[in-house]
């Protein structure tokens, strides 16, 4: 081989070395770029994917701590709708209470008032008294008690009353109500108070008898009738003895009014 072909082969391998080195320097810079941007997506995508969950995590504890806060509130709304109903359920039973005592009041208005009983009822009573000239007062009762306010008196229920004289005829009390005082023998009837005796029939709402002095007096709607007439007043007064009767008005704006049958 000359001396010519030597260097020229020389120099095409020297090309060649060139080249190579060239060629393998660029390609390994691109790979190791190519690796670090990869590493680089990788931790970026690794790091997206942890504020994600940071993210999804802290949704979550706000989502529990709203369901707690919720949970909390709830049985204090129930409680209080609770003790609102309760209240609003008092309020009407005191109203209820209150309408019922104005009910009864408004009718007791024209009515003696019933005493407050307390427990010691007794059923089907019977009292018998004679006075001094021989008069006899039975009364009947289908129950009765002793009153609250004074223990001299007996409140009775379903009363009748008999009032017997060996030279008068006999007088018969029947009343709703009556009240007997023991300590002075005084009875007062009240409540369709019905009076009979001869031929006449008196109806009142009270009729008060002193068996002591065998005065009875007849007041608040006082009708009077016999088989001739019928007659309204505002009070009599009957002499349960010689059964004379004294017929009054009761006040000035009342009148006597007699019918005749």
């Amino acid at each position: 081989m000359s001396l010519k072909s030597l260097i020229q082969v020389m120099i095409i391998l020297i090309i060649i070395i060139i080249l190579g080195s060239v060629y393998f320097s660029y390609f390994a810079n691109n790979s190791k770029i190519s690796i670090e941007n990869n590493e680089k997506n990788i931790k970026t995508e690794i790091d997206n994917q942890n504020y994600k969950n940071e993210e999804a995590k802290i949704v979550l504890d706000n989502t529990d701590k709203k369901a707690e806060k919720i949970q909390i509130e709830k049985p204090i709304e129930v409680k209080n709708e609770e003790a609102k109903e309760v209240k609003e359920v008092k309020k009407e039973e005191v109203k209820e209470v209150k309408n019922k005592n104005e009910t009864v009041e408004n009718k007791e208005v024209n009515l003696k008032p019933k005493k407050p009983e307390i427990n010691n009822v007794v059923k089907d009573i019977e009292y018998l008294t004679t006075d001094k000239n021989g008069n006899k007062y039975k009364i009947l009762a289908t129950s009765g008690r002793t009153n609250s306010e004074d223990k001299n008196i007996l409140d009775l229920d379903n009363v009748r009353g008999i009032i017997t004289s060996k030279e008068r005829s006999t007088v018969y009390i029947v009343s709703d109500f009556a009240e007997y005082h023991s300590s002075n023998l005084k009875s007062n009837f009240y409540g369709n108070v019905v009076i009979n005796y001869e031929d006449k029939e008196i109806t009142c709402d009270y009729f008060d008898v002193d068996m002591k002095t065998n005065i009875a007096i007849a007041y608040n709607n006082v009708v009077l009738s016999d088989p001739s007439s019928i007659m309204k007043a505002g009070k009599i007064i009957l002499n349960i003895e010689t059964k004379v009767i004294n017929i009054n008005p009761g006040n000035k704006k009342n009148k006597v009014s007699v019918t005749l049958n």
